[in-house]
């Protein structure tokens, strides 16, 4: 093989090399990603859920209450 033929191989190969370690690191940080948007939305649901609780466990509805005195 000539040395110019070589090179360019030997560069690829690099080349090939680093795109590799680089679509390793993005398969990581996705993995990563989707852990915190799965606990997020856990968290999302459970304070969904809290709040309803907190809704349905006061005893008026501020909509049915008289207006204020003042009115």
């Amino acid at each position: 093989m000539n040395d110019s033929l070589e090179q360019r191989l030997n560069d690829l190969e690099v080349r090939l090399t680093f795109i590799d370690d680089t679509v390793q690191a993005l398969a990581s940080a996705d993995a990563n990603q989707s852990q915190c948007i799965a606990s997020l939305e856990r968290l999302v649901r459970e304070l969904r859920g809290e709040l309803s609780s907190m809704r349905s466990a006061q005893s008026d509805d501020p909509h049915d209450e008289p207006p204020p005195p003042h009115y």
